[in-house]
């Protein structure tokens, strides 16, 4: 089983800094979680009467701010119409609006222009547009797709339809101790000329385990091999800079960084994109339509038919403003230390089992564990009395649950406006469900 238990006196991360790099880590960060937390209405509410909510289910979905929230209503109240269509007053504040997110996510991840970035519904649909629109035709019979055993299914299930319309094969990279990829069979693997695509994730969604992406994209164009990197778990918590990564597509959502839900970002590098047919056909699309051709937009709008969800699109603005005044170095030191300090208090209970990395600098702000033999799926459910949203299942992740061999795991995961005084409510809601069991 691929596992292991922390100790008090080997929190790897801690272990490798200096002892002013280690005074200076272990103070607060300039992030103000109490004040942030004001600015989250939800996180007012009380569970089951009298329990404040611990909201620790981030790595699925996030809370919103009064700011997010605010902006979608004010499109609706004062400037709702449809974009890049009319040329009333109110069209042109929504299309001015809706545009300048895409600059706001440019700037974000530091692609070289606007027209590199497609709005969609959602990472998954991210994924499939690369699979439906370029895998589909590059790929035929014998050729190869790479993946790895942690990917989320949204990384997987597309790559097995359309592996399997041209009868092309999907592998994959095994992970070894704490998560981690094989660097071995990686080097192996990569060296195929059959090899097409490899497609990974930056962050896992269970074990929080951090890939060497710009490395291993550095090996796949040494041998011609476009990279997909699924950031739906990384853009949220960490600077990522696709310039820097090299990478060729990226996926992410909205919704696990304070954004609203159906809205979802797709980067692909200009030269490839203009080279792709579109997605779906229709509306805005368009340049021309004739009885017998077509002629279609140029970039991004290609990719972008319809009516988009212009509302959320906006409020995913007013989500970027918020992450980018927070900045993304607070962020991200304030998620190594309230997940240090959840792991050195999870390392009191006896029976539990954590997986990921031990090296904090390696893993995101995700803690997958078992408890004894207590099923998650009963052990969500008793956390639940005590007001503590968690996660429980397979976590959309049933390949590595099997690598894990392990049915489901219990997880928590932390954002912005978590703190140790949380931390302190899951451990003592997890000891109550020791003594319910007689662990």
């Amino acid at each position: 089983m691929l596992s292991f238990k922390y100790d008090a006196r080997d929190i790897g991360y801690l272990r490798t800094l200096s002892k002013g790099e280690k005074s200076e880590m272990l103070q607060s960060t300039t992030i103000d979680v109490e004040k942030i937390r004001h600015d989250f209405p939800i996180l007012q509410r009380r569970i089951n009467g009298d329990h404040k909510l611990v909201y620790l289910d981030n790595a699925a979905t996030t809370q919103k701010p009064r700011i997010v929230i605010d902006a979608i209503s004010n499109y609706y109240m004062n400037y709702n119409s449809n974009i890049h269509r009319a040329v009333h007053q109110l069209a042109e504040e929504a299309t001015f609006a809706y545009e300048d997110v895409r600059h706001k996510v440019a700037k974000l991840i530091n692609a070289r222009s606007t027209d590199e970035i497609i709005f969609t519904r959602n990472a998954t649909e991210s994924i499939n547009l690369v699979a439906k629109c370029w895998a589909r035709h590059h790929l035929t019979k014998s050729n190869r797709v790479l993946i790895t055993e942690i990917e989320h299914h949204s990384n997987i299930v597309p790559w097995q339809i359309v592996t399997g319309e041209v009868g092309a094969f999907l592998d994959y990279l095994s992970i070894g101790d704490e998560g981690r990829i094989d660097i071995d069979d990686f080097a192996q693997k990569i060296h195929d000329p059959n090899l097409k695509l490899l497609s990974i994730s930056q962050m896992s969604n269970v074990l929080g385990t951090i890939l060497p992406v710009k490395e291993m994209t550095k090996l796949a164009h040494q041998e011609d091999v476009p990279v997909l990197v699924d950031a739906a778990q990384s853009v949220p918590h960490m600077k990522v800079d696709v310039q820097d990564l090299d990478c060729d597509f990226m996926a992410f959502s909205a919704h696990k960084m304070l954004g609203p839900t159906g809205v979802g970002i797709l980067y692909a590098k200009r030269e490839i994109l203009e080279a792709m047919p579109p997605f779906i056909g229709g509306g805005d699309m368009i340049k021309e339509v004739h009885k017998q051709n077509t002629i279609f937009n140029d970039l991004p709008y290609k990719f972008e038919a319809g009516t988009p969800n212009i509302a959320d699109v906006i409020g995913f603005g007013a989500a970027i403003d918020y992450l980018n005044n927070l900045g993304f170095k607070n962020i991200r030191e304030h998620e190594m230390q309230i997940t240090e300090y959840a792991l050195e208090r999870m390392n009191e209970l006896q029976g539990i089992t954590i997986y990921g990395p031990k090296v904090m600098n390696d893993r995101g702000a995700v803690i997958s564990f078992n408890l004894g033999d207590i099923h998650p799926h009963d052990l969500a459910t008793i956390l639940n009395d005590f007001g503590i949203a968690m996660r429980s299942g397979h976590h959309c992740a049933q390949v590595l649950m099997e690598r894990l061999d392990v049915s489901a795991t219990s997880r928590v995961s932390f954002y912005i406006y978590n703190s140790k005084e949380e931390v302190n409510i899951l451990i003592d809601a997890l000891q109550s469900a020791r003594r319910l069991f007689g662990l």
